[in-house]
């Protein structure tokens, strides 16, 4: 539908609903070469540990393994930073779809030598992303 990014993800808005939306964002991130690797239910988690009602969000937290290697070569402790997280909400009537920009997020990792992979996963993430806004 449209983009919404912010300084540190991007993101934006689909017609899909959630349901659709999460699985069709797995696909697309397959698509590009990622993996999930872990999946939070925040309603659930927080339903169940605070009593509190929230609508749907799920946290998938991406990893493509070539990239991943490459980056961790180069800054063995980035490990701290991974995987990417890809966000899909509901809020306002509206699903959501929005991912850590890799740029913004290694930004703060004083190694200079990460930018161009920086730049190739977020490209990547990009993609797949606005596949799903465009569904």
């Amino acid at each position: 539908m449209h983009a919404v990014p912010t300084a540190y993800t991007i993101a934006g808005t689909t017609a899909l609903p959630f349901a659709e939306a999460v699985a069709r964002v797995r696909e697309e991130l397959a698509e590009e070469g990622f993996g999930v690797l872990t999946e939070i239910d925040v309603q659930a988690t927080l339903r169940e540990k605070l009593g509190e009602e929230v609508d749907p969000y799920v946290i998938l937290g991406a990893c493509n393994p070539t990239y991943a290697h490459r980056a961790l070569g180069l800054e063995p402790d980035l490990g701290a930073l991974l995987p990417c997280n890809v966000v899909v909400h509901e809020r306002d009537g509206e699903t959501r779809v929005s991912a850590v920009d890799p740029i913004a997020m290694l930004s703060i990792v004083d190694n200079s030598e990460l930018d161009a992979i920086a730049g190739e996963v977020r490209a990547k993430v990009e993609r797949a992303v606005a596949r799903v806004w465009g569904a």
